[in-house]
């Protein structure tokens, strides 16, 4: 069994699947919004639960919720959560259920007033100077004001510490442990990145 020398986030050692994840994905900034609302339901069904039930899950939901297509899901009526309720693929939590098309609605909303969801929730980007060091918190002032936002707008199952772990994992906060090896690499990713 070879040893990877590169050195991670503890959280990336604790589960089989999650080096990938850490190594490809998490920080990295995204202004896809599909991939955008793929990550708040998902974040959504993990409310309460570990993040290695989602991610192990991910595929189904997928599957389950049409690639996270908002406007698909925004469709979806009792005969779809019937259905949804019965998939032992995914977490069968009718309030969580209901609550991501309930929010795929939001998003088709916030889209046609904001232009992208993206360009919405780009503007609540904290400024990196006023962040404590890496791994040292689970919400921000910016994670609060965008809990807020969407609440107001109707959304469910958005408080504060879920949109948090969302802007870590979508790049609006670099959280990479300072002796990550990753760190770097998703600070010049940030940097080059042009904001919606």
């Amino acid at each position: 069994m070879s040893i990877d020398p590169k050195h991670r986030c503890e959280w990336a050692s604790t589960a089989p699947d999650f080096p990938h994840y850490h190594d490809n994905e998490w920080g990295f900034p995204v202004d896809d919004d599909q991939r955008l609302f793929e990550k708040l339901c998902l974040e959504t069904f993990q409310s309460g639960l570990s993040w290695r039930t989602i991610l192990s899950k991910r595929e189904n939901f997928r599957a389950a919720f049409e690639g996270f297509d908002f406007h698909k899901v925004a469709q979806f009526g009792e005969e779809n959560v019937a259905i949804l309720l019965k998939n032992d693929g995914i977490v069968r939590n009718k309030r969580k259920i209901l609550a991501v098309i309930n929010n795929a609605k939001r998003a088709i909303e916030m889209v046609e007033k904001e232009g992208s969801l993206a360009a919405f929730i780009w503007r609540y980007e904290p400024d990196e100077n006023t962040l404590p060091p890496p791994e040292t918190q689970t919400t921000c002032a910016e994670s609060i004001a965008l809990a807020k936002a969407l609440k107001k707008r109707g959304w469910q199952f958005v408080g504060p510490t879920t949109l948090y772990a969302f802007m870590q994992s979508m790049g609006l906060i670099n959280d990479h442990a300072e002796n990550c090896f990753m760190r770097e690499d998703i600070d010049r990713t940030r940097k080059g990145f042009e904001r919606p």
